[in-house]
This record gives C-alpha cells, sequence and structure tokens, in this order.
C-alpha cells in the first residue's frame, strides 16, 4: 500500500493559482553601473505603478575579478607586468506579485550588458 495517494484537483483551483501572489526575486547583474541602475529604476518604478510590494534595490558587494600577466611575450626582458580587472556589479529586487504582472513589468527593454535572473520563492 502507498503511503501518497494521488489527488484530483478541480479546475476551478487551478484557475486560482494562477493568481496566487508569489514572492518574486529578480537579481541584475551588470559590469556598466549606469545601465544596471537604470533597469533596477525602471522595475522599481513599473512596480509601484502597479500597486506591488516592493523592497530594493539591494546592492550586493561588487566582484572584482583580477588577472596580473607578463607584457613581454617571450618572457626575456625586464619583468613588467599587466594588472587587469573586471568589476560585477549586482543588485536584487524582490516583489510580491502574481506572476502574469511580474511578466509585464519584466517586458521592459533592458539596456545591453546586464543579465536578469527571476526566481519565484513560494514558502
Amino acid at each position: 500500500m502507498s503511503a501518497y495517494t494521488k489527488k484530483d484537483i478541480p479546475p476551478s483551483s487551478i484557475e486560482e493559482s494562477a493568481s496566487v501572489v508569489h514572492r518574486i526575486r529578480i537579481t541584475l547583474t551588470s559590469r556598466n553601473v549606469k545601465n544596471l541602475e537604470k533597469v533596477c529604476a525602471d522595475l522599481k518604478k513599473g512596480a509601484l505603478d502597479k500597486k506591488l510590494q516592493v523592497s530594493g534595490p539591494v546592492r550586493l558587494p561588487t566582484k572584482i575579478l583580477k588577472i596580473t600577466t607578463r607584457k613581454a611575450p617571450s618572457g626575456e626582458g625586464t619583468n613588467t607586468w599587466d594588472r587587469f580587472e573586471m568589476r560585477i556589479h549586482k543588485r536584487l529586487i524582490d516583489l510580491h506579485a502574481p506572476s502574469e504582472v511580474v511578466k509585464q513589468i519584466t517586458s521592459i527593454t533592458i539596456e545591453p550588458g546586464v543579465e536578469v535572473d527571476v526566481t519565484i520563492n513560494d514558502k
């Protein structure tokens, strides 16, 4: 005998679950701070226009990726070094909204170089 049984879900409850308010986290990453802040402001403005509960943007610590390499390709000559770095900026925005509304909010034009990751947390 199985400990779990299959439940019959009536079609009306499926339609109700579509309008359930989800906790949604939008993660934005970019190397360009100006573009990142513009997208954050647009997302927050769109969410506030729809009267949603918004928290953020939360500024996470900047990751600095560094590479130090020799200038001379052959290894001959003076030991001179080039130091390169790339800064990756990250922002978090939390929303409490149905998933259909989030699709409308995130349909804004996103600046080049900005990556958007949307996750839904239901707890």
